[in-house]
């Protein structure tokens, strides 16, 4: 299968970037997309990017930066939005589960890094992703000691909670929804960090005190708000529902009339 990739190139933050233009030739329908950009990264290595790029006018020269770690659709990582959307046109996986039998052969593929006010590029298709660590040390986390580890059966959770909390817990922390979100909000990844807790005993003590202070980290970051329109629901590579941002508001609104 032949290809032709528009890649956003950028050198960093400060400067203004544009697309590339590559060609890549031979690729088996069974390559994943990241092994796809290995690939390309090779030829630019190997052949310069002077002969690899359609346009020469592009000024970023060297093989292309992107996030990638496990590559197992665990780490959140590979965070690439790909003709219009955020992991590519599959759904409920992460870039790095994308393979190339998802495109036709001969077609144009457009790769861009994640678009938001608090994520800003570093260089190319990586972005930087400490905001989201700033917000789980804000709250995302249970601090009271609660001992060793219990029997199963020591503190009875019932059983449709416990899925609930597993649910939310599952969300690795990509970034899609921001990516998606009109409005670059993080409201899905707080709400499942918050619901994955809140549901649970041993996090109910500190619900209050977490909910205030992930959504004030939040804020402060310029995340922007959310206005329901399910986008974040739609793209997440774990299918986190919107129900956890309705929790997410109660437990917000409790600790608020608390106060």
């Amino acid at each position: 299968m032949d290809f032709t990739l528009k890649i956003w190139r950028q050198k960093n933050s400060r400067e203004r970037g544009s697309f590339c233009t590559y060609c890549i030739k031979d690729i088996s329908p069974d390559t994943s997309f990241l092994e796809m950009l290995d690939i390309l990264n090779e030829q630019l290595i190997r052949e310069g990017s002077d002969k690899v790029a359609f346009n020469q006018g592009c000024r970023q020269q060297g093989p292309v930066v992107f996030d990638h770690d496990c590559r197992e659709g665990i780490c959140g990582m590979c965070s690439l939005y790909i003709n219009g959307r955020a992991h590519g046109p599959d759904s409920e996986i992460t870039t790095c589960q994308l393979h190339m039998r998802k495109f036709r052969d001969g077609d144009t593929i457009t790769i861009e890094p994640w678009r938001s006010a608090a994520m800003p590029v570093i260089k190319d298709l990586a972005v930087e992703r400490n905001a989201l660590d700033k917000i789980l040390q804000a709250g995302g986390y249970v601090s009271v000691n609660t001992g060793g580890v219990p029997d199963a059966n020591t503190i009875p959770v019932p059983r449709e909670k416990a899925e609930e909390s597993m649910d939310a817990a599952a969300c690795v922390g990509c970034g899609a929804c921001i990516a998606t979100c009109k409005n670059g909000s993080a409201m899905l990844f707080v709400a499942a960090r918050v619901s994955s807790l809140a549901l649970l005993p041993q996090g109910k003590i500190e619900r209050a005190r977490r909910a205030k202070e992930m959504v004030a980290k939040m804020d402060e970051l310029g995340f922007g708000s959310c206005t329901n329109t399910r986008a974040c629901e739609m793209e997440c590579p774990k299918k986190i529902s919107v129900a956890h941002i309705a929790r997410l508001n109660r437990e917000f609104l409790k600790a608020k009339l608390k106060d």
